[in-house]
């Protein structure tokens, strides 16, 4: 008989184990859930302070107000009450290159500088050599549509990174471009909370291949957040009727 060989969760009839540990004497009431889904994904229990931090970036990434992946979460479940599945799939689908995406985007940018500059003497001067390599492609993770003078995830996070001694590579790449930008654009742009999500969760050494699941477990949470309080103080049926009735007929536009 085939056997299919797993360090996550296995049954008998009288047990489940999960990462090699029994999961109701062991786990259940004992790990908290971030800790657990970082173990999960690397089959190495964190440190406390590598929770501390992991947690840290699950909490900016849960809720950003009314964004696109709230919102059509709110219309789905409008639209399909009985179908919670499919309000929460509609928002996270909507993780990509504007939002939430960006995550990954940022953090699979820094460690490919990161790993063909494993030692840089001077991180100003590969930074500063990184952003005019870019020339006018955008740059993960610089830049808000609304916190255009700072986020204020960005220091906190790295603050925490600091406190806990994990302040890595990817983190002082970040912190670099956003020093010496400046410089070649002209302009100065934040770096944002979501970029510097992927600069912390690069540095704690998660799978690139799995940065944007970790915003989409996130993600999840704040949508579960949205759809509860449309339960309570529903807008979604307001959202929908003011586009309905503001909408105005015209011909199609000939090429």
């Amino acid at each position: 008989m085939t056997t299919y060989e797993t360090a996550l969760g296995a049954s008998t009839p009288d047990t489940i184990t999960l990462l090699g540990h029994d999961l109701a004497r062991d786990v259940m009431g004992t790990v908290g859930f971030g800790e657990l889904a970082f173990w999960l994904a690397t089959q190495r229990r964190p440190s406390p302070g590598e929770t501390r931090l992991f947690e840290a970036v699950l909490a900016a990434l849960a809720d950003h107000g009314f964004t696109p992946t709230a919102i059509v979460s709110r219309l789905t479940f409008l639209s399909a009450p009985d179908s919670v599945q499919g309000a929460l799939a509609a928002g996270l689908l909507g993780g990509g290159s504007r939002f939430l995406g960006v995550t990954e985007d940022c953090g699979r940018f820094l460690n490919a500088v990161v790993r063909a500059n494993p030692e840089p003497d001077d991180w100003d001067a590969l930074a500063l050599d990184t952003v005019k390599a870019q020339g006018k492609a955008r740059i993960p993770g610089l830049g808000h549509h609304v916190h255009k003078n700072g986020d204020p995830r960005t220091p906190r996070l790295f603050e925490i990174a600091e406190e806990e001694g994990l302040a890595g590579p990817h983190l002082s790449l970040f912190a670099a471009i956003g020093r010496v930008h400046p410089r070649v654009l002209g302009k100065t742009l934040p770096l944002n909370g979501a970029g510097t999500c992927g600069a912390v969760l690069a540095d704690l050494g998660l799978p690139l291949e799995l940065l944007r699941g970790f915003a989409l477990l996130a993600r999840t949470a704040g949508l579960i957040g949205q759809l509860a309080e449309e339960l309570r103080n529903p807008v979604a049926n307001d959202i929908f009727l003011s586009v309905d009735t503001n909408t105005r007929s015209v011909a199609p536009v000939e090429e």
